[in-house]
């Protein structure tokens, strides 16, 4: 039976830790010669609405190291929803490509094409749930502390998709998770519940607070991203006057664990929610990070195509 990878919240955490292990696995087999042909002969198909440097990148590499091949086709080839129903698309690719990573404005979309695909389907982002950088962000928090088991993992700024998904897979696998924004940008209703669900399970706690300063107090790891994501253009200038309190700068850095890392899933709008000093710092892990997209890619790729 062919299974998805749409969202974190749909995985338990042994799987999610399962998986986490294969990445890391994955990773020391890539530095130590290369990865074995576990995808020889499958292509994946990659969808994209939206630009992209490190989902396209990763995933296409990912594949190459694995044996296998990616094929990417640009929002003007499908239009998908427009030129061609979803249905359609899903139904067409599931004859030409063994799985489908599609990264989309709407998360109904990605979904639409789970339904009707008869191969696995990876949502590589929506509006709702960012999964892939998830697990990316989990492995580079066990790769500095062991474990995600009690960390401390604070998100400053906007509650977007990214937000989401880092505090589904921190609350499933056993850590902290505080939030900081401003009023008006806090996280779906629907995803917060599920968090404090994924965290009374897990003995996690979760904190909300508007204040940064309090929020970082004890993080062992300080997550920022763009104050303005890709589609919401035309709400920057608003943005940008009720997102300055939330910058992460030496000060605010300075105010939590002396041993913290700091996280950015790019790209970076430097001078905006975070400055040089901390992207360039000696508690940036943002570069590490990013590459780990391509380790945790191919354990997801591999796990989907097991399951297959």
């Amino acid at each position: 039976m062919k299974k998805d990878f749409i969202s974190i919240q749909d995985y338990t955490p042994e799987e999610l830790q399962s998986m986490l292990d294969l990445a890391i696995q994955l990773k020391k087999e890539y530095f130590s010669g290369g990865n074995p042909p576990l995808l020889k002969g499958k292509v994946l198909g990659m969808i994209f609405q939206k630009p992209s440097l490190r989902t396209r990148v990763s995933f296409d590499m990912a594949m190459r190291h694995l044996g296998g091949d990616a094929l990417y086709l640009s929002p003007n080839e499908i239009g998908l929803g427009q030129r061609e129903s979803i249905a359609d698309v899903a139904r067409v690719l599931s004859g030409y490509v063994h799985a489908i990573m599609a990264r989309v404005f709407a998360h109904e979309h990605v979904l639409e094409l789970a339904k009707w695909s008869s191969v696995p389907v990876i949502n590589g982002l929506s509006d709702y749930d960012h999964p892939c950088q998830a697990m990316a962000d989990a492995l580079t928090i066990i790769e500095k502390f062991g474990t995600l088991k009690g960390v401390n993992v604070t998100f400053v700024g906007d509650g977007n998709n990214v937000c989401v998904s880092l505090m589904h897979i921190v609350t499933k696998l056993g850590g902290n998770f505080t939030h900081s924004g401003p009023e008006g940008y806090d996280m779906p209703k629907q995803a917060v519940e599920l968090g404090l669900q994924f965290a009374s399970k897990s003995g996690s706690k979760v904190r909300f607070t508007r204040d940064p300063h309090e929020a970082v107090r004890d993080a062992q790891v300080i997550y920022t991203d763009t104050w303005t994501s890709m589609g919401q253009e035309a709400e920057a200038k608003e943005r940008e006057k009720v997102f300055p309190p939330y910058q992460v700068n030496e000060q605010l850095v300075s105010e939590a664990d002396k041993d913290c890392i700091v996280m950015h899933c790019l790209p970076a709008h430097r001078g905006q929610e975070i400055t040089d000093a901390v992207a360039d710092g000696p508690h940036s892990a943002i570069f590490p990070q990013a590459h780990n997209r391509l380790h945790a890619q191919k354990a997801i790729l591999v796990r989907l195509f097991q399951a297959g």
